[in-house]
């Protein structure tokens, strides 16, 4: 007995659902590609640069200060009617003291060394304490950008993904190392 050949409009259209359903899947639960629409995270992210977002180690474990992440609003944010997703890199994490002051960051009263900054931050913030499953978030071009500073906290819950590779522009290429870090001690 012979198979009976499917039509292949059929064919077409299983090829087509079916891929849509792992694009889809791969999007909501693995990883998913972001465009920087701002300059707040100069120097290390520019305007129009490509990224992979990762959504599956925060599964596994918690935020890491250095991390650069992309969250939904937080609801301060939404009252000012920001509705698409930011990127900022982990500062604060929970439990962690930070204050912003003679243009310095400190971090449970130690200064950060922070290379990847554009410039020093010139404005004073905190001391403040970053609540339990929350993360204080800061662009690495302080004097402009919307952050922690301005609104608050990040809820763990609003985190979409760690930025992890830059794919375009193609002399860019490659993963979000979050060096340098910050000193040893607190690590």
């Amino acid at each position: 007995m012979t198979e009976k050949e499917e039509n292949p409009v059929v064919e077409v259209f299983k090829t087509i659902v079916s891929a849509a359903v792992l694009a889809f899947g791969i999007r909501a639960c693995v990883a998913e590609a972001r465009y920087i629409p701002s300059e707040s995270m100069l120097p290390t992210l520019e305007i129009d640069d490509r990224l992979i977002i990762e959504k599956i180690s925060y599964r596994f474990r918690k935020p890491e200060r250095g991390d650069v992440v992309v969250f939904s609003p937080t609801d301060a944010l939404k009252e000012q009617d920001f509705n698409e997703a930011f990127i900022k890199r982990v500062i604060g994490i929970p439990g962690d003291l930070v204050e912003v002051r003679d243009s310095e960051v400190y971090v449970n009263g130690e200064q950060l060394t922070e290379k990847y900054i554009l410039e020093p931050p010139n404005y004073k913030y905190g001391p403040v304490e970053v609540p339990e499953e929350q993360y204080l978030v800061l662009g690495d071009n302080r004097n402009n950008s919307l952050d922690s500073h301005h609104w608050g906290f990040v809820p763990l819950e609003n985190l979409i993904g760690r930025a992890a590779i830059r794919f375009w522009p193609p002399n860019r290429l490659g993963s979000l190392d979050p060096q340098p870090l910050y000193p040893e001690s607190e690590k």
